[in-house]
């Protein structure tokens, strides 16, 4: 038996993006799945469009040791994992004074939304530039330019649903930024709107897009599969 290993506050989450190269054992994948939800664990599955991936196996968990067992039943499943990225939830230094509900929904998210089935991947970093540094703005600037990124958001509340999950020291950059929406044009009218806000014109600093569609591991597979 292993011990446990669990963030403080919050949740370890796995993002596995995979190639459907040859045969998928349907049946070793609902197995695995569904012993991890036993668990205690979320589960989202899409269906990725273009060519960086064909599936996103995205996992929520307390204990990073169920993650890693899950990661390895799915590729013995026959999914071929070509990125990843690993993060927690958290919340933000910048968020004082919202309310508890809040705070947990950001450390406790339950997902997927069931009405929003577009999905959205990308990764981002702070700048650390000779002109704009990030990390040499005192903390009120940050807490100013940060929210003020925050009022753009919520603009979009029924529309998308944000999960920024923190990976500094853990991947290769310092967030994940994982969205839902109720359609695809939600996710680009989001994402262009908040890039007009100063925290991401002068500071922000973005990964790869991965793009798709929410649904279960059957209706993401017979996407991938003549």
């Amino acid at each position: 038996m292993t011990t446990p290993l669990a963030p403080a506050k919050g949740l370890n989450v796995l993002h596995l993006f995979c190639h459907v190269t040859g045969p998928v054992d349907r049946g070793a994948l609902h197995a695995a799945l569904d012993e991890a939800i036993a668990k205690g664990l979320q589960v989202v599955t899409a269906a990725i469009m273009g060519a960086k991936a064909d599936v996103c196996v995205m996992v929520l968990g307390e204990d990073l040791w169920d993650l890693r067992r899950l990661q390895t039943r799915v590729q013995a499943a026959g999914l071929i994992v070509s990125e990843s990225y690993v993060s927690v939830t958290e919340v933000s230094e910048y968020a004082s004074g919202m309310p508890e509900h809040m705070l947990n929904a950001r450390l406790y998210p339950t997902l997927p939304p069931s009405d929003m089935r577009a999905f959205c991947f990308y990764t981002m970093s702070k700048r650390r530039g000779e002109e704009h540094n990030w990390f040499a703005l005192d903390f009120d600037e940050r807490d100013r330019l940060m929210r003020e990124h925050g009022v753009s958001g919520k603009a979009f509340r029924g529309r998308v649903l944000q999960l920024v999950t923190g990976s500094t020291g853990l991947d290769d950059w310092e967030w994940g930024v994982t969205l839902f929406g109720v359609r695809p044009d939600d996710l680009k009218d989001c994402v262009y709107s908040m890039r007009y806000d100063e925290a991401s014109t002068l500071y922000g600093e973005f990964g790869q897009f991965y793009t798709g569609l929410v649904g279960d591991i059957d209706e993401v597979l017979d996407a991938t599969s003549i």
